[in-house]
């Protein structure tokens, strides 16, 4: 397949007017938007933290507005290819299981909370293991730009999960990269809004990799002899649906943990 049949519907006019103009293609959009922000939010604050290694402001905010566009032409690229993949059942396989994954793990680690402080003390000795050993090699690139090059590195692994996600639900490009594009956006701008929200509310964060699981079983489903694709639309309510029961469970619970204070 050539690489211009692999990106044209990114081209065709017609596709983006009807994606646009379409109320069922929003509903994804916006569903795409809601997982991109909950899944991604720490990981901003990740690439947020990258950037007080520089002492200028403005070199922060440069460092963060030039991962942004690499992140959008990462999109670009692997959106492209992964429209064309995600045909493959091998790939919808491979993509079930890591989602699978993704979703056992982050429930797992919930339940052995000690498990995972010590993993991450490990980490946070390699981490800085590997700095201090880097701080004494010389370097050709300046600070700001091994920033960027950071920032863009995490990015691109940040993204895997929430590409892949993303084709699952849905099979139109033009429909995974608007979501993808307005879901950094909001990521990056309102990261520490979404923080609060989720401290406020932190049945969203478990949600979410519910999500997570349901995307898995989605493309499990697509398998041979199954073949069952479950509609878009209906995903989205699926989605927007569990988000409304989490919202009216978390309320309900904080109700009756004050009345039992009283």
């Amino acid at each position: 397949m050539s690489i211009l049949k692999l990106y044209a519907p990114f081209f065709d006019g017609g596709n983006w007017l009807h994606v646009i103009s379409s109320g069922k293609d929003w509903m994804i959009i916006l569903t795409l938007i809601l997982m991109e922000c909950l899944l991604s939010v720490d990981n901003a604050v990740v690439l947020a933290a990258q950037t007080q290694r520089l002492s200028d402001k403005s070199e922060q905010r440069k460092s963060l507005v030039y991962g942004l566009w690499g992140a959008y032409l990462f999109r670009f690229i692997v959106i492209g290819i992964g429209t064309y993949l995600i045909n493959f059942w091998e790939i919808k396989l491979a993509g079930s299981i890591y989602l699978f994954y993704l979703c056992f793990k982050f429930f797992y680690d919930q339940r052995h909370p000690k498990e995972v402080e010590e993993h991450e003390k490990e980490k946070e000795k390699r981490r800085k293991k590997h700095h201090k050993n880097k701080t004494q090699k010389k370097h050709v690139l300046s600070l700001f730009w091994r920033t960027v090059i950071s920032i863009e590195a995490m990015d691109i692994v940040f993204s895997i999960d929430s590409v892949l996600a993303a084709l699952a639900v849905s099979d139109n490009p033009v429909v995974v990269l608007i979501g993808g594009m307005i879901g950094i956006l909001c990521m990056r701008g309102v990261a520490e809004i979404i923080i609060k929200l989720m401290e406020f509310i932190p049945e969203l964060q478990p949600m979410a990799y519910l999500l997570i699981g349901i995307i898995a079983l989605k493309l499990l489903l697509a398998l041979p002899p199954l073949h069952y694709e479950m509609p878009n639309t209906a995903f989205a309510i699926i989605v927007f649906a569990i988000l409304g029961l989490t919202i009216v469970f978390h309320f309900v619970r904080v109700k009756r943990h004050g009345k039992r204070q009283l």
